[in-house]
């Protein structure tokens, strides 16, 4: 008997990535469209973020997240909503009072999650860690996590728990240990990111070891580490992620012209491991989503 894996596809993201690739979604509309055609492909769960329509930019504007969300339950898809709670994290010190933060972004815990309070979707991320991301700090502190991984329960959602390195893992155990999730928990290794884990056998290995006894994990590379971190996912017994978010290319040198090639490469990879692409539903009853 196979085992199902499932595929999550993460849209559009929050990077400044528009400018390299124009089949990045943007509008409500084009982000829907793009969920749409990922379920079509064979993602169980679509991974939302939401970008001002004018600029491209993140935005945490609620309004967007409710068309997004109201367009793909009219279209009557049975694919899983993942909102993002990641945007109002970042913060770099300002160069004469680093008690500023020199870009604009930073939210409440409350503020990150205003959306899911309201839209009730499937799943929501919750990042467990502070890290390094790049040139700025992504601030998640522990007091922070547990009152947003709280008030997510209390709205009965599911958090998808991103682990970019292996402290986070140990926390997200932590809190585990502590009862903060419904089982089973849910988390999402993301390797390659700069400065967190390298997207690695090792790194995926050391991590797997410390997910709870009967916890569920996805993992995901970026940029050119996407695919094959899909196979070394699958071998290990996880399930996977993909997306514009995470990788603009479907082969070297070429753009992706959607989310939903990217998708059927990942599904086409978990079949040649002798896995099942998990339908919507088997990823509702692996998770217990109601």
């Amino acid at each position: 008997m196979t085992r199902p894996v499932i595929i999550s596809c993460a849209l559009t993201g929050g990077g400044d990535t528009t400018r390299v690739s124009p089949h990045v979604p943007v509008t409500p509309e084009q982000i829907a469209t793009e969920a749409l055609a990922a379920r079509d492909a064979g993602a169980a769960i679509v991974h939302i973020h939401v970008r001002d329509p004018q600029t491209g930019k993140p935005s945490r504007d609620p309004a967007l997240y409710r068309e997004v969300v109201r367009r793909i339950r009219d279209a009557g898809s049975d694919v899983l909503i993942n909102l993002t709670t990641g945007a109002g994290g970042r913060y770099v010190p300002d160069a004469v009072d680093p008690n500023r933060n020199s870009i604009p972004g930073m939210a409440t815990p409350e503020e990150r999650i205003a959306h899911v309070l309201e839209l009730r979707p499937d799943i929501c991320s919750l990042d467990v860690g502070t890290l390094n991301f790049g040139s700025y700090a992504f601030l998640n502190l522990p007091q922070e996590v547990e009152r947003m991984a709280i008030a997510i329960r209390e709205a009965g959602v599911k958090p998808e728990l991103e682990v970019f390195d292996l402290g986070h893992a140990a926390f997200a155990r932590h809190l585990c240990e502590r009862g903060l999730f419904a089982d089973p928990p849910w988390l999402q290794f993301c390797l390659g990111i700069s400065w967190g884990a390298p997207a690695s056998t090792e790194s995926m290995q050391a991590m797997k070891q410390l997910v709870s006894a009967g916890g569920l994990w996805s993992a995901f590379g970026i940029s050119r580490h996407q695919f094959a971190m899909v196979a070394q996912a699958v071998l290990l017994g996880g399930h996977v992620r993909v997306g514009l978010e995470d990788n603009l290319y479907i082969g070297r040198g070429q753009l992706s012209p959607g989310n939903a090639p990217l998708v059927q490469r990942a599904a086409r990879i978990v079949r040649e491991l002798d896995g099942e692409v998990a339908t919507p539903a088997q990823a509702r009853e692996l998770l217990r989503i109601g």
